[in-house]
């Protein structure tokens, strides 16, 4: 289906595929009538606003894909019902800029939400992750994993909250920066925001530069710098794409971020 005006997406179950392309700003509403899997690719677009609730004991994975050149600007809002889950990932290899918003809101007992996403930095990537445990017994993750190339700008704030009232809740957080040199920009702020007590949570953030001793041993085989960059980066992302159940579409993802690696690697 193609996507060039404000519209009402219904997921009726099952593997769906939608593409963005217009030059206008955009309001979708996702209509989520049962569980299954959703996949977006955005060629073109402005201003994307996104909203969606996840009703009660219904399980959902969206991917959105960003192939757009021009800069991506998304503001969006999910809220995830009594036992939901809500799987959300980003693929970020695409060489325009990205400012993305994202707040998820785990309204009933036990709903679940993790998001996900896998960049491929060589211009500014500007990210807003937030879910916030509303009610008892629910449970949110968040990973970010991102290669920064040489220029590249990368900015990620994590954000985990916790209410008053929201016991034996979970709310756990990993974001992780790799670098091959220097002239990369990158900010991660891990934050955790808890308002109860029984409840788990946990943060992890890191940001370097690749292990030299893996790349010596990787160019003693024969490998190239270039090579090894870009056999880091795909093991580092390709976990992006098992979000979606569909088999031939995994195959399709891994090879064209494989070709992504490739040619944002040699440029």
């Amino acid at each position: 289906m193609n996507i060039g005006q404000d519209c009402r997406i219904k997921l009726n179950g099952g593997f769906q595929t939608f593409e963005i392309d217009t030059d206008r700003d955009l309001k979708l509403e996702l209509e989520i009538a049962d569980s299954g899997n959703a996949f977006f690719r955005i060629r073109n677009a402005g201003k994307i606003e996104i909203n969606a609730s996840v009703p009660e004991g219904k399980d959902v994975s969206v991917l959105f894909w960003n192939d757009s050149d021009q800069r991506i600007e998304t503001l969006e809002t999910y809220q995830v019902e009594k036992q939901g889950s809500l799987h959300l990932a980003y693929g970020e290899c695409n060489a325009g800029d990205t400012d993305r918003n994202v707040e998820v809101s785990l309204e009933g007992k036990s709903a679940h939400a993790d998001l996900n996403s896998a960049s491929l930095a060589r211009s500014r990537k500007d990210y807003r992750m937030s879910v916030i445990n509303r009610a008892e017994r629910s449970s949110a993750e968040i990973k970010n994993y991102a290669v920064v190339l040489k220029d590249g700008k990368l900015m990620i704030d994590a954000i985990g909250k916790i209410v008053n009232g929201a016991v034996r809740s979970k709310s756990h957080q990993v974001s992780r920066a790799l670098s091959f040199e220097e002239g990369q920009n990158t900010t991660i702020l891990p934050e955790l925001l808890i308002d109860e007590n029984d409840v788990e949570a946990s943060h992890a953030m890191s940001i370097g530069r690749v292990d030299v001793d893996q790349l010596y041993y990787m160019m003693s085989r024969g490998l190239d710098m270039k090579e090894c960059t870009m056999l880091i980066s795909l093991g580092y992302l390709l976990p992006i794409v098992d979000v979606i159940s569909d088999t031939d579409m995994r195959l399709t993802l891994r090879n064209e971020l494989e070709r992504k690696i490739t040619e944002l690697c040699l440029m």
